[in-house]
């Protein structure tokens, strides 16, 4: 591998490979890696590939993931296309999805810095302007454009499930694509994540509460929220904290960062294959939630630069901002969607589909006109 490739900003997962404390993942107060880090990762990186069988030429893990976006949309094309020529057989796929989606989370959440909770808190103004757009202005902006949706109450849990909920996987990729400080992002999943799951739930009550028409079975919500959520973060937890003691440990932390972006193709051929035919099924009634998706996508920007403005952030960490307030969850909160009573689950999922898709789409035009707009 060249040198030039050696240097490359990783995405997702490289951008924190474990390492038994060997080298520093990010400085405290920039979002460059230290000397020490960067001698590091050039011992590192050339461990981190295989070989292709059918080629002879070596893959690494870096270049998977910088590739990851177009591989999504191959495979959503795939999923598509099988869930619509052999809709029968792809039904059968979603008995996969919990188990994707467990293998996923496992894997997303051992990539995520939990274990360097301080840092992720280094840069203040940084993690202000991010948590006044994702939960004051963001909020306050789903409010506004779901209340057309009040008489669609399955969609509306859905739509409410998405997008109140900012991302922690994907947007890494995309932020460093629109020339944002993608390992700014990266050190701020650990407290996006951990205030949306605590807010999410507040959430839900004062928006519906005044929806008398929606209710909610607790029990199965909690019991996805805790076998797909609470417990692979928790594997996640105690498996980092083992890697920085033990070599065996270390080794299959270091096997597992290989997997978020096959197990994240994974979850979306079982999820949009098996789904599809809901979706094209019900998209007379899903048709109301497509202008909230696309308000979402023109204004959530805004309020992204808006905040970063507020917070005098330089460029990069504004378009930083910028993409967090305008990617949301979807993998994470399909869960959620899939436990709702049975009235609500089947539309409510379809929902979150549909915004997964109409988002990918939306990156596509991020990523060309964040760096011009955002200076």
């Amino acid at each position: 591998m060249s040198r030039k490739d050696r240097k490359a900003v990783p995405a997702i997962p490289a951008a924190k490979l474990q390492s038994g404390g060997r080298c520093a993942p990010l400085s405290r107060h920039k979002a460059a890696p230290t000397k020490f880090a960067t001698s590091c990762w050039q011992h590192v990186l050339p461990c981190a590939h295989f070989t292709l069988p059918s080629t002879g030429r070596t893959l690494t893990r870096e270049q998977l993931e910088t590739r990851q976006i177009p591989l999504y949309f191959a495979v959503v094309l795939v999923a598509i296309a099988f869930g619509l020529l052999a809709s029968d057989t792809a039904r059968h796929l979603e008995a996969l999805v919990t188990p994707a989606i467990a293998v996923l989370m496992y894997a997303m959440f051992l990539q995520i810095p939990f274990l360097d909770l301080r840092q992720s808190l280094g840069n203040r103004r940084f993690m202000a302007a991010l948590l006044l757009v994702n939960f004051i202005l963001v909020p306050l902006l789903v409010w506004a454009i779901t209340r057309g949706l009040v008489e669609h109450p399955a969609i509306l849990v859905g739509a409410l499930l998405v997008l109140l909920t900012p991302c922690i996987d994907y947007v890494v990729v995309f932020t460093h694509i629109g020339k944002g400080d993608s390992r700014l992002t990266l050190a701020a999943t650990p407290v996006l994540l951990l205030v949306q799951l605590l807010m999410l739930p507040v959430y839900l009550a004062l928006i519906l509460g005044e929806n008398s028409s929606v209710s909610i079975s607790i029990a199965p919500f909690v019991e996805a929220f805790v076998l797909l959520i609470v417990l692979p973060m928790a594997l996640a937890v105690f498996t980092s904290a083992g890697a920085r003691r033990y070599r065996a440990v270390s080794a299959w932390n270091d096997a597992w960062a290989w997997l978020p972006v096959p197990a994240m193709a994974l979850v979306l051929l079982v999820v949009i294959a098996s789904q599809v035919t809901v979706v094209l099924r019900d998209l007379e009634r899903l048709l109301p939630v497509i202008p909230v998706y696309i308000g979402f996508l023109l204004l959530a920007p805004v309020l992204g630069l808006i905040s970063a403005r507020l917070l005098r952030l330089p460029a990069t960490e504004a378009r930083s901002v910028t993409f967090s307030a305008a990617t949301r969850n979807s993998l994470v909160v399909l869960p959620l969607a899939l436990a709702l009573p049975e009235e609500l689950r089947s539309l409510a999922a379809a929902a979150v589909i549909t915004q997964t898709l109409l988002e990918l789409v939306g990156e596509l035009i991020y990523v060309r006109a964040v760096p011009r707009l955002v200076r």
